[in-house]
């Protein structure tokens, strides 16, 4: 006789033979590639708002605050959004951003005035990317108990090939049928599509009468709890949560590494530009940066659950920070491309381990409200190099010191990785003893014997 707590297979499948947590990964993978136009917008939007011989000719200033605005108000929403997807349930937030979606792109088609570009681009569309983003992509985890890397690095893979589809095709459009007609057509046809899948959706494995994927033998299934429980549950896993040194970090390191890249991601072309490589050349980092990162997105979560979150992030980080060093002395363009391909690595890892790490620490319970703190450092990282790295050009005539404020931010994130506990073992491994008898979930059984 011998014990083995290996995954069974029989109760954690549909009848058709797959689990139905990798339809929840093809369902979050298309809304991904919808929603990755709504970040990729900002960039394709500043020509032609700002060319003065178009239908708005605004200031590069007013379009930078707007994008500032668009990255302060999800900042501020992220932990609400998170909050609302543990306790209402991810297909509740999918409903809500398929609309809010839809209304937004279609009311961008409208946009005259500036005011209409901070409402509907710098407000609607912030809240629409936080609901679509953060409470589906913290879903995932209760999904899996075993593979939950590989289904992240789906999720970030597929965000990397929308970006690079949805991206020329925003251009396309708006340059062959105009600025109105590109944003209702997108807006239409993405928010459809979102809630199109919306009835296939499930807040979690009981709803389809299935185990999460990797359940082992002896795990006792998870009963529906009433919605009272369900939430004396939320509040004091986050209560648990709040107390320890990780959960604090976190946010603090995605903004970290979000400012670091984010610099890159707007300055890399500009500075290209500066010396002599043309607009179209020059635009090809982007794109290097883009498709290189995909399989890292990929790659990165797969090896972080099995070697360890902090390893690999920390890893991803120094290359995100050290590349960076090169655009010091690029002169040649195969050189500003060499260091496209590099600085990918790095940023594609930096950013998509954050799922594999919290379960790490934290272990099964509802993440959303977690991810949510996490994504608003990392989008309070963004708005900051937005308005800051602006000024600091303006000031100095110079991309030098921007580009010290990316490697500085980069290796700050790793110095405050190297600061957080080991990812061996659980911090709040006996949370639910805070619970009442009522509210805790089953005691697993013994082991099945072979």
């Amino acid at each position: 006789m011998s014990t083995t707590s290996e995954p069974t297979p029989g109760p954690t499948r549909t009848p058709f033979g797959i689990h139905y947590g990798w339809i929840i990964v093809a369902i979050l993978a298309m809304v991904q590639v919808v929603g990755s136009s709504i970040s990729m917008a900002a960039g394709i939007m500043v020509p032609p708002l700002n060319d003065p011989e178009g239908e708005f000719g605004w200031s590069i200033r007013l379009i930078g605050a707007a994008i500032a605005t668009y990255y302060l108000v999800g900042a501020l929403f992220a932990p609400v959004s998170g909050w609302l997807g543990d306790r209402y349930g991810g297909r509740q937030m999918m409903v809500m951003a398929g609309a809010l979606y839809a209304t937004s792109m279609v009311l961008l088609g409208f946009v005259s005035q500036v005011w209409h570009f901070f409402l509907f681009f710098g407000l609607m569309l912030a809240l629409t990317q936080s609901m679509a983003m953060v409470p589906l992509m913290a879903a995932v985890s209760g999904w899996f108990r075993r593979r939950l890397g590989l289904a992240v690095g789906i999720l970030w893979g597929a965000g990397g090939i929308g970006t690079a589809i949805v991206a020329p095709v925003i251009g396309f459009l708006i340059e062959t049928v105009g600025w109105q007609a590109a944003f209702w057509g997108i807006g239409i046809v993405g928010g459809s599509a979102i809630l199109l899948l919306t009835p296939v959706y499930r807040n979690r494995p009981a709803d389809v009468g299935v185990r999460p994927y990797g359940t082992l033998r002896n795990e006792p299934p998870q009963p529906a709890k009433d919605p009272w429980l369900e939430a004396i549950r939320l509040r004091v896993f986050n209560q648990h949560m709040r107390r320890t040194r990780a959960f604090w970090n976190l946010p603090l390191i995605h903004g970290m590494g979000c400012a670091g890249h984010g610099i890159v991601l707007v300055y890399s072309i500009p500075i290209a530009v500066d010396r002599g490589i043309s607009l179209v050349d020059a635009a090809v980092i982007l794109t290097l940066i883009s498709l290189v990162s995909i399989p890292s997105r990929i790659i990165t979560p797969i090896l972080a659950e099995r070697y360890g979150a902090k390893q690999l992030m920390t890893a991803s980080l120094l290359v995100q920070g050290l590349t960076v060093l090169m655009l010091f002395w690029a002169q040649d363009l195969w050189v500003f491309y060499v260091f496209a391909a590099l600085f990918g690595v790095g940023f594609g890892g930096e950013w998509t381990g954050y799922l594999v790490i919290n379960r790490q620490y934290f272990g099964n319970g509802p993440m959303g409200s977690c991810y949510g703190w996490q994504m608003s450092g990392a989008l309070l990282g963004h708005a900051f190099v937005t308005v800051v790295a602006g000024l600091v050009i303006y000031a100095t005539g110079s991309f030098g010191s921007v580009l010290v404020m990316s490697i500085a931010g980069s290796l700050a994130g790793v110095l405050l990785i190297l600061a957080l506990e080991p990812t061996g073992r659980m911090l709040i491994p006996n949370w639910e003893e805070s619970l009442p008898p009522e509210a805790r979930s089953p005691s697993p059984s013994p082991a099945a014997a072979d």
